[in-house]
């Protein structure tokens, strides 16, 4: 069982900045495959980012590629997601995720997640 727990949400103006992080509970969270999507009112979830067990593969939805860089510290049991450059049609509650998986495969959908986080608010002022 992994229990998540994101924070680093906020307000912020378009072209600013944020980082996202998610602790992890658990002695084996270098096992998991680490996920971030988010969720905009009135629209489905999407994916976002994410990172294999070690953090030496990554792979992001294009809508963020090259201004979202996710990142993991096993040491700490938190994944990381910095934020640069944010576009108002970034605003979105922001979940972190998880999969006991040590696969080189990117899981994008959300059915492939075992575990949630509750989430953390995201909005981009323009």
């Amino acid at each position: 069982q992994v229990q998540l727990v994101e924070s680093g949400g906020g307000l912020v103006q378009a072209g600013g900045s944020l980082r996202l992080s998610c602790a992890a509970s658990g002695r084996t969270f270098s096992s998991y495959r680490m996920g971030w999507f988010r969720q905009a009112p009135g629209k489905e979830r999407e994916f976002v980012a994410t990172i294999n067990w070690s953090g030496s593969s990554t792979y992001y939805a294009d809508s963020v590629k090259g201004r979202f860089t996710i990142s993991r510290d096993n040491a700490k049991n938190t994944v990381y997601l910095q934020m640069n450059s944010l576009k108002p049609e970034d605003t979105a509650v922001y979940y972190c995720a998880a999969v006991r998986s040590t696969s080189t495969y990117a899981y994008t959908r959300p059915q492939q997640y075992d575990y949630w986080g509750q989430g953390t608010q995201v909005t981009v002022s323009s």
